[in-house]
């Protein structure tokens, strides 16, 4: 474990996986009832994003890699994710 992570980042950290993944559930459930895809790809979107964030914390905290890799992770499914957002978003049904 790093341990130097300071402890506002790892609550703004936990904050952001609980959103995240809260985001995710509603729209995977409003995409259950309303089975508009757009609402799925939403979900998508939100749980990569949020998979990211954990996938960071979890290999800077637990696993013995370089902290560039687990940014690199972080940044790449952001990315990922909130192209599928964006996509989510603009297309037409």
């Amino acid at each position: 474990m790093n341990g130097d992570l300071p402890l506002v980042a790892l609550v703004f950290k936990t904050a952001t996986l609980l959103l995240g993944g809260l985001v995710a559930v509603l729209a995977y459930r409003a995409y259950r009832t309303t089975r508009a895809e757009g609402l799925w790809l939403l979900a998508v979107g939100f749980g990569t994003v949020t998979i990211g964030a954990f996938a960071a914390g979890t290999l800077d905290q637990f696993a013995n890699v370089d902290h560039g890799l687990a940014i690199t992770v972080e940044s790449g499914l952001t990315a990922l994710g909130f192209g599928v957002i964006a996509y989510s978003l603009y297309r037409r049904e």
